[in-house]
């Protein structure tokens, strides 16, 4: 490689990870009041039953753990500071270190809320790779008061795993050439997209260690794993050509999904959250201009027994209506009246974009269609006006979780990524 760091023929990838994102927003914003100190951003901070979305460093030291139950958390740090996750505030946040990523390159491939590749084959006149993640690193931290770890490495996958190496605010470089001596003694669980389940069929082969993947019988693999075979032993070499990808593909599906204060076991009730959570996706899918070809709904029992029922429409649409009444026709069909429910969410699947969709209008839709779908962007339009409450039915009204889903402060998921849209070289900024 030349005295520059970049190679003749290859890449360079960074890959930037924010630590413990939440907690250090929270620490960014208020310091006085939360820096330093044991954290954690919980659903259900008041009734000690929600879990730990994510904890800060300090807590992490004293044994609290992502998706433990916060009363379980209090047990292992009685002084642990929970605060309710404020998504908006996230968002704001993620969209500025975004942008710091994108005065480097052009090419920016947004992961999630707090992690993305960035492609620096190009960026030369900025720098070495290191001295560019260093750069990325400081400004980071300085101008939003963030850490986060960078990965630096000839593809996506060793990016990846050379910024798990060093937490917080750690910089690892991984070349191709240091995969023997670094990665291959490890076990396979290890390397990103090997989840328990591959690993447990690995290790039935007898083949325990990364090293001993990447050495493995190519047919062998491909006899138990299929296409994927051949993917677990170059990965396990090193290898990977995956291109980082700065045009947000179309979402794939759209959804939410509400854990409820207490056990539901009333139809009533739990028809009115799935109200809730068709009101919102249906906003989410008509913003990005999609169309919803099926509805799946997911249903969790108190015993965290978890199952999911899909159905596709009539016809593909954009309206809550639709939703809802297949979500409460699928719900219905497969809920035992009584039972307890936890937790329940809503998916919309199959989506298309409305421009390209025929929508195949039957005899009895074809003249009330356009008048639903003008209701809809008047609707949209006062609601981005005055606020998600302004235009409610009776229905959405009552104090379960599934309420607070048009509060843009509390909802959200380090996946759902509608508050970046990435034209060329901007993000868009509400400010």
């Amino acid at each position: 490689m030349p005295a520059n760091g970049y190679p003749l023929n290859g890449r360079v990838i960074l890959h930037i990870d924010m630590n413990a994102f939440y907690c250090s927003v929270h620490e960014a914003v208020e310091p006085e009041k939360y820096g330093g100190k044991a954290l954690a951003v919980a659903g259900s901070v008041e009734l000690r039953k929600g879990i730990i979305v994510t904890c800060s460093y300090v807590a992490r030291a004293r044994g609290v753990k992502t998706g433990m139950l916060v009363r379980e958390a209090l047990k292992l740090c009685p002084n642990l500071i929970l605060i309710r996750p404020d998504f908006d505030l996230y968002r704001q946040f993620s969209r500025r270190f975004m942008k710091i990523a994108y005065d480097y390159s052009p090419l920016v491939e947004t992961m999630s809320i707090d992690e993305c590749y960035v492609d620096i084959t190009g960026s030369k006149s900025f720098g070495t790779p290191l001295h560019i993640a260093q750069t990325i690193q400081s400004r980071i931290r300085e101008e939003l008061g963030l850490p986060c770890s960078i990965g630096v490495a000839p593809n996506k996958l060793l990016a990846k795993m050379a910024s798990d190496m060093k937490k917080p605010n750690g910089i690892s470089v991984l070349r191709k050439r240091d995969v023997p001596g670094v990665l291959w003694p490890h076990p396979c669980a290890l390397l990103f997209g090997i989840g328990k389940k591959t690993a447990d069929k690995l290790k039935r082969l007898q083949i325990h260690t990364l090293g001993q993947l990447a050495h493995a019988d190519e047919r062998l693999l491909t006899n138990h794993f299929g296409v994927m075979g051949a993917w677990l032993k170059r990965a396990a070499n090193g290898e990977d050509d995956a291109p980082v990808n700065p045009e947000r593909e179309q979402s794939k599906s759209i959804g939410h999904t509400t854990t409820l204060p207490v056990n539901y076991t009333q139809r009533a009730d739990l028809h009115r959250v799935f109200l809730n959570l068709a009101d919102q996706v249906g906003r989410r899918l008509r913003k990005q201009e999609l169309l919803a070809h099926t509805v799946q709904v997911t249903i969790r029992d108190p015993d965290m027994k978890t199952i999911t029922r899909a159905a596709k429409l009539t016809e593909p649409s954009e309206s809550a209506d639709d939703f809802y009444r297949m979500a409460c026709k699928l719900f219905d069909a497969y809920w035992k009246e009584g039972d307890p429910v936890r937790l329940v969410g809503l998916t919309l699947q199959n989506l298309t974009s409305r421009q390209e969709s025929a929508v195949q209008l039957d005899l009895f839709s074809y003249q009330k269609q356009p008048v639903k779908e003008k209701l809809n962007r008047t609707l949209d339009k006062l609601r981005d006006k005055y606020g998600e409450s302004a235009v409610l039915t009776a229905g959405m009204l009552g104090d379960d979780p599934s309420t607070l889903i048009r509060n843009a402060k509390v909802r959200g998921t380090s996946l759902q990524m509608d508050h970046l849209r990435l034209k060329g070289l901007e993000v868009e900024d509400d400010s």
